[in-house]
């Protein structure tokens, strides 16, 4: 009896195996990117970075001087699908250290920077993308390592500070008469040293708005303009290391020691292959971006409609589609 129920009992468990539902099979490929940040010591200067995503590593380098790596997010997010991405504050600003002596803030500084983040990271060989100032370190560092890049990313920046320095002289004279005359007069001035004692050491508000507000605004953006643009918090940055690199006599000239930044000669010596963005409408005028272009062989151009100098916010789909497709091998139609 106790035999006969044993048996029946497992044929009931193999006719339950047999004709149980299928088991759905559930997708192994990861949908999260962990996010990793830290420190690295650049000879002596330690340089935040915080990276994510999936890919060969894309090194991302911000501009200003002085801003962080913060105004990219979350623009450039969806780039991690394809991507690892990887972020940095440079010396002296957003979460890097700051130094007690200005005069170190220098592009061959900065450049030897990446290098050190390049290979305390074990990146290998990286893929670059610079946007404005940060597309002069890009540029910097292709001049010095480009042994060591697989693809070069220069979106709205410039190789001749002469030539922008002209562009700047050309936006002022667009200028209504009497916004010109606010900001002549504010520089005529002097343009640190005013207001109270939290305030000498950084532009005036009424000169930020005039020149980053009234002045810059319409080649920032274009398609789609910021609507928490305030050119006074645009303030917060480091300001030693902005009037060391930019200068002290304003925001259309620059006559600080990026007075060095003269690439144009040597462009024609970089042959890794090359994607240079610029907006339309961008502070950084096509014309730069052009003449760039004619100067790196093999190198390819997109310059994106309706959009200021923040392309990737004017034209986000249009921005990554270019530099995916790019930095993988795809065609754009």
């Amino acid at each position: 009896m106790k035999r006969s129920l044993a048996v029946w009992f497992l044929a009931v468990i193999a006719a339950s195996v047999l004709f149980a539902a299928p088991k759905k099979v559930t997708d192994t490929h990861s949908t999260t990117f962990p996010i990793e940040e830290g420190y690295v010591d650049a000879h002596g200067v330690m340089i935040y970075y915080t990276a994510f995503g999936s890919g060969a590593p894309l090194l991302i380098v911000h501009g200003g001087p002085g801003a962080s790596h913060d105004y990219f997010l979350p623009h450039l997010i969806p780039l991690a699908r394809t991507n690892r991405l990887i972020f940095i504050d440079e010396r002296g600003s957003g979460k890097s250290e700051k130094l007690d002596d200005p005069s170190r803030y220098t592009v061959e500084s900065m450049v030897e920077d990446l290098e050190a983040v390049r290979t305390q990271l074990h990146l290998g060989r990286i893929n670059l993308l610079g946007h404005s100032f940060g597309g002069v370190l890009a540029q910097a560092y292709a001049l010095k390592y480009q042994k060591n890049l697989d693809h070069l990313v220069l979106c709205s920046t410039f190789d001749s500070t002469r030539a922008l320095n002209a562009l700047f002289q050309k936006m002022k004279e667009r200028m209504s008469p009497e916004l010109r005359k606010r900001i002549d007069d504010a520089e005529a001035a002097g343009l640190y040293g005013h207001g109270k004692d939290y305030e000498k050491s950084r532009y005036t508000s009424d000169y930020m708005t005039a020149s980053w507000g009234e002045g810059y605004f319409p080649y920032l953006y274009q398609r789609k303009p910021d609507a928490n643009y305030d050119p006074v918090a645009n303030g917060n940055m480091s300001w030693d290391l902005y009037r060391e690199m930019w200068g002290s006599h304003g925001e259309f000239v620059i006559d600080g020691n990026l007075v060095s930044v003269e690439y144009s000669d040597r462009l024609p010596s970089i042959h890794v292959p090359t994607l240079i963005t610029a907006g339309d409408h961008d502070e950084s005028d096509p014309s730069i971006a052009r003449e760039m272009h004619e100067k790196i062989g093999g190198s390819k151009l997109v310059i994106l409609p309706e959009s200021g100098h923040m392309t990737f916010v004017d034209q986000p789909i249009l921005f990554r589609k270019a530099v995916d497709d790019f930095l993988h091998g795809k065609s754009n139609p």
